[in-house]
């Protein structure tokens, strides 16, 4: 029997043959981790505001920011900052900061900021959006559930417009409101 009957003599042109260095030079993205960076809820009219007959007014900020830490990770983080107003005072005040740390080997240059800017924060938004409403439920508020915001759309009209004035987005930032 021939050696390469057993793939019915079909070669496959190296298919699945390690490179001849042994090196892969693939893309590859990881996240390593993710956590809580800084957590602040205020509630500084309480236990007024539990008295209080209208309903506040909701203004929600965000803002990505992007490090390179060493060769291979990064850190990103989602910054979200809500303000309640009902009857002219603050009923409640959230700030977070949500990281996570992406390991990035053989990412070309050119992807290296839209994955950091978009995707990374896509990634984290759904824990960073249950970390908000709990803080609120907490505090004695019904929960507020975060629309998802489309970070994908954001990055590029954000690119569109620094294009058009003739500048690249900042390494490392977009900043929003959702």
């Amino acid at each position: 029997m021939a050696e390469d009957e057993g793939m019915g003599g079909m070669d496959f042109g190296g298919v699945g043959d390690p490179l001849g260095n042994g090196e892969d030079t693939a893309p590859q993205v990881g996240l390593l981790s993710q956590y809580v960076k800084d957590l602040s809820f205020e509630n500084p009219n309480a236990p007024a505001v539990y008295q209080w007959e209208s309903q506040p007014e909701i203004d929600v900020q965000f803002n990505i920011g992007a490090q390179q830490l060493n060769e291979e990770v990064h850190e990103v983080s989602l910054k979200i900052e809500i303000g309640a107003r009902a009857e002219g005072k603050t009923a409640f005040q959230v700030e977070l900061v949500y990281a996570g740390l992406f390991a990035l080997k053989n990412v070309p240059p050119e992807q290296l900021q839209p994955f950091m800017l978009a995707e990374a924060p896509r990634l984290l938004f759904p824990f960073a959006r249950r970390v908000v409403a709990d803080a609120i439920r907490d505090g004695g508020f019904p929960p507020l559930m975060l629309d998802p915001i489309d970070f994908g759309a954001l990055y590029m009209q954000r690119a569109a417009q620094m294009q058009s004035e003739g500048t690249g987005i900042p390494a490392g930032e977009i900043t929003g409101q959702a």
